[in-house]
């Protein structure tokens, strides 16, 4: 049975409500969980100019060379996502990654591409920038800063991000929230796993 045009919108337009409705359910229980943290702060807010912007501090259990070696870990970053995601190209040079990601997410259909550009910073974290793709905004940055007599570190983070997609800003940052909140968990996760926390 082939579907008209019109009946395939409608189909779009459900799963995006129930997209949604997923989201922000999750995000509900999401905020319970990060408000009984005291450790952890995320505020993620839909841009009035376009895009999303989030910024987080949290505390990652291991000391900062070692959180500074899993964000320069390039090959790696899939690994560091719950969003299915691939590395399809790196290239370093004198300090400067070029990464060419794509990335696939339920709000969108297909693949995305992200090329970015990502620079340490001088005192640890990571400045990363959009370079071309898909993408209208890219802007990343992690700051770390020893804690707990250097044994632990507290991170700040801000992110900017505007899609090439007709998807809401208020839906990308109800998504977003989720996303960031898993992003933080598996980097805990991989520095108390890692050999040299």
């Amino acid at each position: 049975m082939q579907l008209s045009d019109k009946q395939m919108d409608a189909m779009r337009a459900i799963l995006l409500q129930l997209v949604f409705a997923f989201l922000f359910f999750t995000s509900l229980y999401s905020e319970v969980i990060l408000a009984a943290s005291d450790v952890d702060v995320l505020e993620i807010k839909a841009e009035r100019g376009g895009g999303v912007y989030a910024t987080a501090r949290i505390v990652v259990p291991a000391k900062p060379s070692v959180v500074q070696s899993l964000l320069t870990d390039y090959q790696r970053w899939p690994e560091l996502f719950e969003v299915r995601m691939k590395l399809v190209d790196l290239k370093v040079h004198d300090g400067v990654a070029t990464t060419d990601l794509r990335i696939e997410h339920a709000l969108i259909l297909g693949e995305r591409r992200l090329i970015t550009e990502s620079r340490p910073l001088p005192n640890g974290g990571l400045v990363t920038d959009l370079k071309g793709g898909d993408f209208k905004q890219y802007h990343r940055v992690w700051k770390l800063l020893p804690a707990g007599e250097g044994s632990q570190t507290r991170a700040e983070f801000e992110l900017l991000v505007e899609l090439e997609s007709l998807v809401p800003d208020w839906l990308v940052a109800i998504a977003m929230r989720h996303e960031l909140e898993t992003h933080f968990r598996i980097i805990k996760q991989k520095a108390l796993e890692h050999p040299n926390r």
